[in-house]
């Protein structure tokens, strides 16, 4: 799958062939990332940060499969509220650069607001 477009327009027609249209609103949408999200964490939870960088095969399997669910449901949720994704990153991208400018906040794990 090489673009956000192409992976927007597989979600659009798998829903609407399932006649999910009505089922994906923003509220849902934005609720069911959240969970997925969850899920994701859940596999990290209990471990070590050591244990969490050195996974194994059926580890990144499960990870894989809750990143790609994040990613669909991020998707269609941009694609249901009209944000294109690509767009979004770059302009978040300009504002971190701002808010974070590497000479000042190299090393540093401070929040912007503390500089």
């Amino acid at each position: 799958m090489a673009s956000l477009e192409k992976m927007r327009q597989i979600m659009r027609e798998f829903s609407d062939s399932r006649d999910w249209g009505k089922f994906h609103s923003p509220k849902n949408l934005s609720m069911a990332l959240s969970v997925e999200v969850s899920e994701l964490i859940e596999c990290f939870q209990w471990m070590t940060e050591e244990q969490s960088n050195s996974l194994s095969p059926e580890q990144l399997e499960n990870i894989s499969d809750e990143i790609a669910d994040i990613q669909l449901y991020l998707v269609r949720f941009a694609d249901k509220v009209g944000i294109d994704i690509g767009s979004a990153v770059d302009k978040k991208i300009e504002k971190n650069e701002l808010k974070y400018p590497a000479d000042k906040v190299k090393g540093s794990s401070k929040k912007y607001s503390e500089y």
